[in-house]
Parts: structure tokens; C-alpha cells; sequence
């Protein structure tokens, strides 16, 4: 076996060098004749056509790229007299979606009864007439089990309309 090896070696360098080594000048003349009519061509690049911006004219819709509520009291519409209170100072619960709090406890010291409300990583203690959520909630009652919210959402004719909604208490989170 030892033997054999070396042998296949020199057969295959010269099986190698036989096929390789040729002028092969058919080969050559062939591929000359066959290009000497072809000539690459690139097409011109497309016109660009400049950037003409639009006017967004909607007439008395309101605008989508405004903050939300600037022109609502431009708009006006029915409601009720419903309409949220745009001057005063927000709470720092109502820069947190409604979904995102979380009802973590209850505390009373006489009769008045405060809700913990968790909000990421910060607790708050909120009480009746507070605002939370970014729909212009307040606190209307706080029982031992949740918070009973009033909101106001626009409806898609503009007026502003109330909505209840609830934020229920957790169950606490067990710690192993």
C-alpha cells in the first residue's frame, strides 16, 4: 500500500499538468471572434423628478399632526358641556397609560380611604380627585378591592363623552 501512493501522485501531477499546460490557442481565437461584437451599454439613469410638498387641507377636520386636544376647543360640538380641563397642571400619574398602573393597596386613616397605586418601579398614593391615565381620569371612589375612574375620550364626531373604568387590586406577588 506504502508503494502505491507515491505512484498515484505522479500520476495524477501528470494527469494535471497534461490538461493545464496546453496554448489551447483555438480555444482563444474562438472566444476573440465570438466578443469582438459585443459592446456593454449601461442606460442612462432615470429623471428625478423634484420634491413638490403638499398642503394638508382638510377644512374643519382636525389637524393629525397637531398634539392631540389643541384644536378640540376650536371644534367645539355637544358633549354635554363635557369637555376636559386643557390649563390645568397635570398629576404625574397621567403621563402613565391607564393599562400600566396597578392597584397595589389600600390605606385609611379616619375616613379618608388612599389607593397605592403602582406605576413601573414608583408607587403613588392617590385618593378621590386625583388624576390618572392619559385619557383626563379622575378618581370618583376607592373601594378595598378598586379604584372607580371617570374619563373623558372624545367619540369620532369630536363631543366629549364620560367612561368608567376600573383599576383593580393585585394580588400580592408571592417571593420565593
Amino acid at each position: 500500500m506504502s508503494r502505491i501512493a507515491p505512484i498515484l501522485a505522479l500520476f495524477f501531477s501528470l494527469l494535471l499538468t497534461a490538461c493545464g499546460g496546453g496554448a489551447h490557442d483555438d480555444l482563444k481565437l474562438w472566444m476573440k471572434d465570438a466578443t469582438k461584437n459585443m459592446k456593454g451599454h449601461v442606460p442612462p439613469l432615470p429623471e428625478i423628478k423634484p420634491y413638490s410638498p403638499v398642503a394638508y387641507d382638510a377644512g374643519a377636520e382636525l389637524d393629525p399632526f397637531k398634539p392631540f386636544g389643541s384644536e378640540i376647543q376650536k371644534k367645539g360640538g355637544g358633549g354635554g358641556g363635557l369637555k376636559p380641563d386643557f390649563n390645568r397642571p397635570k398629576e404625574p400619574l397621567e403621563s402613565y397609560p391607564l393599562e400600566s398602573l396597578k392597584m397595589v393597596g389600600v390605606l385609611q386613616r379616619g375616613d379618608v380611604r388612599n389607593a397605592v397605586i403602582r406605576a413601573g418601579a414608583k408607587v403613588f398614593l392617590v385618593k378621590i380627585g386625583n388624576h390618572l391615565g392619559q385619557n383626563f381620569g379622575v378618581i370618583t371612589a376607592i373601594t378595598d378591592n378598586e379604584v372607580r375612574i371617570k374619563e373623558l375620550v372624545q367619540d369620532p364626531g369630536g363631543d366629549w363623552v364620560a367612561r368608567t373604568n376600573t383599576l383593580e387590586l393585585q394580588e400580592q406577588e408571592t417571593r420565593k
